[in-house]
């Protein structure tokens, strides 16, 4: 006799060793997410970053991102990643599009492309997601930083971003029209 279970709430999600073996064999999907404030003619006067640790434990700056699961939309992965990293009063407005500004291909060894991700091969579709609450950071992050669009576009904060992010934040800035 075969019993009806209850059906697992996040058929996505994949446990460490499924997801090591699933990198190392194809890209995976991927949101990211530049949250900007606006204002009231919707020009972006601010930009968002997160800080958070690295598994090398250094500290780095980077934008809110995470993995499209199965069977989710692109509109709700982003809305996941953003109330994930940013708290739920953080009030994104997605875009009306699930046209992304850039498609972002990071590869495991540094030098194949503009990006890099030595843990996967992964492509990423990039969003600027204007937010309009209060943020807090969650789960890993440890703070975010508000700053100006010239700051954000800086040499000094590329620098401080990983896996060539900062051209991503660069990107971001020129769809925008704010770089």
């Amino acid at each position: 006799m075969s019993s009806v279970g209850t059906p697992d709430p996040n058929p996505g999600w994949l446990s460490d060793d499924e997801l090591a073996q699933i990198r190392r064999r194809l890209p995976l999907l991927y949101v990211e997410a530049v949250p900007v404030r606006v204002d009231g003619m919707g020009i972006v006067t601010e930009i968002g970053l997160l800080l958070r640790v690295n598994d090398a434990g250094a500290i780095m700056r980077t934008v809110v991102s995470g993995r499209v699961l199965y069977g989710e939309t692109l509109r709700d992965a982003l809305f996941r990643h953003l109330e994930k990293d940013l708290g739920p009063m953080a009030f994104p407005q997605l875009p009306p599009s699930p046209v992304p500004f850039s498609v972002a291909e990071y590869f495991p060894l540094p030098g194949l492309g503009r990006y890099s991700d030595e843990r996967q091969h992964a492509v990423s579709l990039a969003y600027v997601v204007p937010v309009t609450g209060t943020c807090d950071p969650r789960q890993d992050a440890l703070e975010l930083t508000w700053m100006s669009p010239a700051d954000a576009a800086s040499d000094r904060i590329a620098a401080d971003m990983e896996g060539g992010r900062g051209s991503l934040v660069r990107a971001a800035l020129a769809s925008v029209g704010v770089l």
